[in-house]
């Protein structure tokens, strides 16, 4: 029994998939990480409608998913892992055997974790407030410091309303895309400032990964600190997340601030537990709660709904009522959810990464089985 016992420990040290033959019926793993467990039965989700969606998943209806992981009244109750093809960041890798010690690109969940970032800057006094001018931070670029481009704000950067021209329409293996001209300049920061107004700032959403990236410079540029080191100093460490890997420009010591994170599936889950709790974890005020608020709160209007500070709000349809959802959202359909009338959150992973027209995504797996499963 002795040898049994240490050849399940090797195993499952040598190979982590092994450890999460537990989490394959979907029970979540009772670890020392901070998570509170329950059943779905515990929380009143009906365990024969999300039985029915890992089917689907499992059928490849909903394709390509790696990990979901469902927590209701702050407890997970549900967590769930599936081998699929994935990258590391536009890199194939082929088929990974996703578990649950697996980082895996979060690619623009990186922005929401940017955000939180700047809130414990400004929590600090590093940052003095949202209203700063951009180019006050930039003075090597005080050329672009002029008309409309010199009321440019922290907070339009935030919102994405900053009015500077910017394609990210195209697909990202496009080399007219902004983010990757972005990628491969050799002045990151200079490159998205240079870029022309088109408009006032505060007035148009645009989705814009350079903005997340002046965001991250001036976080460098007021506390000393790379964004990477920031948030494994103020954010990764009070929530216990130790593996992480946060990729940086070719040939730089930048970190992609718009994409680059990795994170394990239930870090994403402490940290949409941390905003679902107004920034508090086991009873430390790590982000501060009055930029949670401000963070879900709509700042400008976009198509289907509206955007906070570096956060998605959408208008949805469940059961032919009305529902409003905030979402960190990621390239590949990463996601997490915060359903706050049904007191969820929820984290998925996928590698779907440049498929827009994929209908039977993450925010159709809420729709179509996990919202209806949730009884109130």
């Amino acid at each position: 029994m002795k040898h049994l016992i240490t050849t399940l420990l090797l195993l499952s040290i040598v190979y982590p998939a092994f450890s999460q033959q537990q989490t394959n019926n979907g029970y979540p793993a009772k670890l020392a990480d901070g998570i509170s467990i329950a059943t779905l039965k515990d929380e009143k989700i009906s365990e024969d409608k999300i039985n029915m969606l890992a089917e689907e998943i499992g059928k490849n209806t909903y394709p390509n998913i790696h990990s979901l992981l469902i927590s209701r009244h702050n407890k997970l109750v549900y967590e769930r892992y599936w081998p699929g093809e994935d990258q590391h960041w536009g890199n194939a890798i082929g088929v990974v055997p996703h578990a649950q010690d697996s980082l895996h690109d979060i690619r623009s969940i990186s922005k929401s974790i940017v955000s939180a970032c700047v809130g414990i800057a400004i929590q600090q006094g590093k940052i003095k407030s949202v209203d700063q001018k951009v180019l006050s931070f930039f003075p090597a670029y005080a050329a672009q410091d002029t008309g409309l481009k010199s009321t440019l704000t922290i907070e339009h950067l935030l919102s994405m309303s900053s009015g500077l021209v910017w394609n990210e329409d195209v697909p990202y293996d496009n080399p007219e895309n902004s983010e990757i001209r972005m990628i491969m300049s050799p002045d990151p920061v200079g490159y998205v400032l240079s870029q022309p107004m088109e408009a006032p700032p505060g007035q148009v959403w645009k989705y814009n990964g350079g903005t997340t990236q002046l965001l991250a410079a001036i976080i460098e540029r007021t506390t000393g600190k790379p964004v990477d080191q920031f948030a494994r100093e103020y954010l990764f460490k009070p929530l216990g997340i130790t593996a992480f890997e946060w990729l940086k420009y070719p040939g730089t010591n930048i970190p992609a601030a718009a994409s680059g994170l990795r994170l394990r599936s239930r870090d994403l889950l402490k940290f949409g537990l941390l905003y679902s709790n107004n920034g508090i974890w086991q009873g430390k005020q790590v982000v501060p709660a009055h930029w949670v608020k401000a963070s879900f709160q709509p700042h400008v209007k976009r198509p289907g709904g509206a955007y906070g500070y570096q956060f998605w709000i959408w208008n949805d349809t469940v059961d032919n009522k009305p529902v409003s959802v905030v979402n960190c959202v990621g390239n590949g359909d990463q996601r997490i959810i915060f359903d706050k009338e049904h007191d969820l959150v929820v984290v998925i992973t996928a590698g779907n990464y440049n498929k827009w027209d994929i209908r039977k995504n993450s925010a159709a797996i809420m729709r179509d089985y996990i919202v209806p499963a949730a009884e109130k």
